[in-house]
């Protein structure tokens, strides 16, 4: 299957090609401690099925805090308002098979591209990127907030984060880490041009309520010459997970991840997280649950719906 960039017209940016946590003031979330899951391992990647995937593009997939939103891009025409649209589908527990995807509608969704979206973990934020008219260049990264952490469809209107993230270069993929251990928020993104596959992973401190506090800085320990692209950070800040075609991929891009002991500390060397998750197809755009057992991604692999898919993964913390 032909490999297309999405760039003007459709791009999704961090999704490069056409197929191709804790309270919101308290410590991290309980349970979650450095390495956790260090000696686990990933089960088989399941598809989510035709109710969630669809032949057109489905990617960078996103969970509520409970599990029980899944927020992703989609470019489906039925429902859409045109281009790439953000979506969300629930599910009424963890173990209830998920109900038909809903649009978010003309207040977030627009004619052009709305895709990466992440939720805060109280669930009253929404950060996504868009290259809606009033974007300083390419794609923009956009806050959306609401009243009731339960109502998926309520959020009010986007508003850009503003020259300490957005600049004229494309800004892509946010992930919002609300509180980790040191009680600090900050929002890791993509910026970078993904037509020639030179995005890296920036960082930025950002208050509780969407607020920059100043210009974000390259994530150093991260990147490489190659693309570096959609971050997803565990709740605790010891945990990042982010696609690559670095030295090492078994296909067009891998599953990489880097930990840290601490959150003061830099991160380790990231690691290519290997089969059965990475395939020799293109895998990218993960995103981890609150509580750091659960994996979504996008993958054209063999047996999907059809070309960008949505993919699970799950694990059990280690012993120690």
């Amino acid at each position: 299957m032909n490999r297309v960039l999405i760039t003007n017209v459709a791009s999704l940016a961090c999704l490069t090609l056409l197929v191709a946590c804790a309270s919101e003031s308290g410590p991290a979330a309980p349970g979650l401690q450095a390495m956790a899951f260090a000696n686990s391992e990933w089960s088989a990647p399941v598809n989510l099925g035709a109710t969630i995937n669809s032949t057109f593009i489905d990617a960078q997939p996103n969970l509520s805090k409970d599990g029980l939103s899944l927020y992703f891009t989609s470019n489906r025409p039925a429902g859409g308002q045109g281009g790439n649209d953000i979506w969300v589908a629930r599910r009424a527990c963890e173990d209830c098979p998920w109900e038909a995807p809903v649009n978010l509608g003309s207040v977030i969704n627009t004619s052009g591209v709305e895709a990466g979206s992440d939720l805060s973990a109280d669930g009253h934020l929404l950060f996504f990127h868009s290259n809606r008219p009033g974007s300083l260049g390419g794609n923009d990264i956009y806050v959306s907030r609401r009243a009731d952490p339960n109502d998926d469809v309520g959020w009010g209107p986007p508003e850009a984060l503003g020259p300490d993230v957005n600049t004229s270069a494309d800004e892509n993929a946010p992930t919002y880490l609300q509180s980790a251990e040191d009680g600090s928020a900050n929002l890791y993104f993509t910026r970078g041009d993904a037509t020639t596959q030179a995005q890296d992973l920036y960082v930025a401190a950002i208050t509780r309520d969407g607020q920059t506090r100043g210009p974000a800085v390259l994530a150093v320990e991260l990147n490489s010459i190659v693309n570096d692209a959609a971050p997803t950070v565990r709740a605790d800040g010891r945990e990042l997970l982010f696609h690559s075609p670095r030295s090492g991929t078994l296909g067009f891009a891998d599953l990489w991840v880097a930990t840290r002991q601490s959150v003061r500390e830099p991160w380790s060397t990231p690691v290519n997280l290997g089969a059965p998750l990475n395939t020799t197809a293109f895998d990218q755009q993960p995103s981890l649950s609150h509580d750091g057992r659960t994996l979504v991604w996008a993958s054209d692999r063999p047996l999907g719906v059809g070309g960008l898919d949505i993919w699970m993964a799950t694990r059990t913390p280690s012993a120690h």
